[in-house]
């Protein structure tokens, strides 16, 4: 039905114009007099005329329309398989079309060349800061005060960011490494327990972490990553309280008794820069961990979500599913 209205849009006109031409004739013949079965035959035949006629343009009407619409899966790849343009118009808008085309791709090649340099850079950035790092760890390394402690927190912040943007890089590559396997979700946790204990320590964040007997089909690199910023943000935010660490099913929990998250934040926690409220209060948060977060988690078949409470602290969900992944 659309189809047909789509049709009588474009060319009712000309049939209305037909049809009217049939009537003049027929208003014509009456006035001379002419017998009534010579104007009836002649309506007759206009009309059967007029009608193939519009059988046949419809029938070539639709399948002209039937190829464009089959080309909007691909016209982003090339325009070769546009029909042949009916009339100097179609010609002059199948031009305006080639044009734009031709102007998109030279943007797009534009922009994945700025992309690739940009990556480069940063990639190339990210692992050279990470000798001056080294070398502030080895500096550090026998400073056992109360200020060369609060150095190597802030040290070890630093190396999570530069660790943050070569994962942000890696995660918009097309060659991710993903290596899909059975891993102890324990072992996962325990890694980033321990990577972090040293700003436990610092932020004097006491963690209660239970035994944890659960198989998980995942990428081990990738979901503790995930693990980390989750802990980075509960450490940050519970400000001398407790973290706590579980398993519910299939679903990794890790809670913290902090600030909480504001009602109007939780739909948005997992955007893109978004910081809300608390990051409002803390001028340094980025809003980037978690929207990492949310991107690994499904690229791994995985969903991660948060529920929150002003003040008596926020829990994060990661529930490790198995039906998208295969094993290696």
């Amino acid at each position: 039905m659309e189809l047909l209205k789509g049709y009588w849009k474009q060319r009712g006109f000309l049939l209305l114009l037909l049809g009217g031409w049939a009537v003049v004739f027929a208003v014509v013949f009456s006035l001379y007099d002419l017998p009534g079965e010579a104007v009836g035959y002649a309506v007759l035949l206009g009309s059967a005329g007029t009608a193939l006629m519009a059988v046949v343009d419809f029938l070539l009407w639709r399948r002209r329309w039937r190829t464009l619409k089959a080309m909007e899966s691909h016209v982003t790849l090339g325009l070769e398989d546009l029909p042949e343009p009916w009339g100097p118009i179609e010609a002059a808008y199948q031009e305006l079309l080639e044009i734009l085309y031709r102007d998109r791709q030279a943007l797009v090649s534009r922009g994945d060349q700025r992309r690739r340099e940009m990556v480069e850079y940063y990639t190339l950035w990210a692992h050279q800061i990470k000798t001056p790092i080294a070398a502030m760890h080895l500096l550090l390394q026998g400073d056992d005060t109360e200020r060369g402690r609060e150095l190597s927190a802030e040290l070890f912040k630093i190396e999570q960011y530069v660790e943050m943007v070569l994962q942000y890089l890696r995660l918009g590559s097309e060659t991710t490494d993903y290596l899909i396997r059975e891993v102890p979700l324990e072992q996962v946790v325990r890694q980033a327990v321990r990577k972090y204990a040293q700003l436990f320590i610092h932020s004097r964040v006491s963690l209660d972490l239970q035994p944890i007997s659960l198989q998980v089909l995942t990428d081990e690199k990738w979901l503790g990553f995930v693990v980390e910023q989750v802990l980075s943000n509960a450490v940050k935010y519970a400000r001398g309280g407790a973290v706590r660490i579980f398993a519910r099913g299939d679903t990794l929990v890790v809670q913290d008794n902090g600030i909480g998250i504001a009602p109007e934040d939780l739909p948005r926690v997992f955007e893109n820069g978004y910081t809300g409220c608390n990051g409002r209060t803390d001028k340094r948060s980025t809003g980037i961990g978690l929207y990492l977060c949310r991107q690994i988690c499904d690229r791994l078949g995985h969903r991660i979500s948060v529920v929150s409470q002003v003040g008596k602290g926020t829990e994060i969900r990661i529930e490790l599913g198995r039906e998208a992944l295969e094993v290696e």
